[in-house]
């Protein structure tokens, strides 16, 4: 599997990544590193807890870890979530919502997980 065939079958922008990466060789890099980020797992667990500050500030990190990997479905999904508990900002979503787009979230990166997985072992 090639680094654009993997950026297909995640739902990734393969330009994107280029565009801040610059060099194939980094985006490989970084990208093999993304299932990996503890970050990721603070989202999942704040989602379970509703902690308003680490639901923010891990979605924040995601958000922008994720667009510069050119990961954009991802990087939108921690977006809404960084919106939603952004201190000042009012909630508009109910718990069982936030909580649904967090299990989205965690799909979409286990679908990316999985993919990198098996670009590994190519």
């Amino acid at each position: 599997m090639t680094l654009q065939e993997l950026y297909r079958e995640m739902d990734g922008d393969y330009a994107q990544a280029l565009r801040v990466l610059h060099i194939e060789k980094l985006i490989d890099k970084h990208i093999r590193k993304f299932p990996k980020n503890a970050v990721l797992n603070t989202l999942f667990e704040a989602g379970e807890s509703l902690d308003a500050t680490a639901l923010f500030e891990a979605g924040h990190a995601i958000k922008g870890i994720s667009a510069n990997l050119g990961l954009t479905v991802i990087s939108d999904m921690a977006s809404e979530i960084t919106e939603e508990f952004r201190p000042g900002n009012t909630r508009k979503l109910s718990d069982d919502e936030v909580r649904a787009k967090v299990a989205s979230l965690k799909a979409q990166f286990d679908k990316a997980a999985d993919a990198i997985a098996r670009y590994e072992q190519a």
